[in-house]
């Protein structure tokens, strides 16, 4: 087996990205939960998709890098480091927004009531992720305040790229599909540096 310190994302075992698919689909089923009880509505979920993928490839995954898409953004630090956004198409945001609000659009653009609600949702569901990886690795993860912005995925996935793409140029992404009478598509970017790769493979026996 080769050593913690130096297997990292880059050069993990299948077996390890395995247990990174079990944190998706933990995280994204509390996820769904989460939100049901938020929406006060049954919310069901598709199984998530789970995928190693350079920064250059997900706005491409997203419907391209000009696709307009609502992006909440948390720096995490604590026991590990990096950052974590969760990324709507701009129509799944507005959809999940009137559906949490019980009204419908304001107009075009997001209304600050609007982008709210918008930014305690992309809380709500990226907590539930982060707990799901902090319970199984029991390492401590500490987000910060979210922030929120709506952008083509090009330029909003830039943040990261610019920040962590020193020290990490791939991340992990886990694409997910909630719905109750209607498809909204979310995705889940998670991005441990370096050193916090080496943390979580070690909390995970490997």
């Amino acid at each position: 087996m080769a050593d913690n310190n130096q297997m990292t994302i880059e050069t993990m075992s299948s077996q390890y990205f395995d247990v990174l698919k079990e944190i998706g689909n933990i995280g994204a089923g509390n996820a769904t939960t989460a939100l049901s009880t938020m929406l006060g509505m049954k919310v069901d979920m598709k199984v998530p998709q789970v995928r190693l993928m350079e920064f250059k490839e997900v706005g491409t995954t997203m419907g391209g890098e000009e696709q307009i898409v609502a992006g909440i953004y948390l720096v995490v630090d604590g026991d590990i480091h990096g950052s974590i956004m969760f990324v709507q198409k701009k129509e799944s945001a507005r959809a999940m927004v009137q559906k949490l609000m019980g009204m419908p659009p304001e107009g075009d653009d997001f209304s600050e009531m609007e982008l709210s609600a918008l930014m305690e949702i992309g809380n709500v569901i990226t907590a539930a992720y982060l707990n799901s990886l902090s319970t199984l690795t029991n390492l401590t993860i500490y987000p910060s305040v979210p922030t929120i912005c709506i952008d083509m995925a090009g330029a909003i996935l830039s943040v990261p790229a610019i920040e962590f793409g020193a020290i990490a140029d791939k991340m992990l992404l886990i694409q997910t599909d909630f719905s109750d009478d209607e498809t909204l598509s979310g995705y889940f970017i998670l991005v441990p540096d370096e050193e916090s790769d080496a943390k979580i493979l070690h909390a995970l026996g490997f």
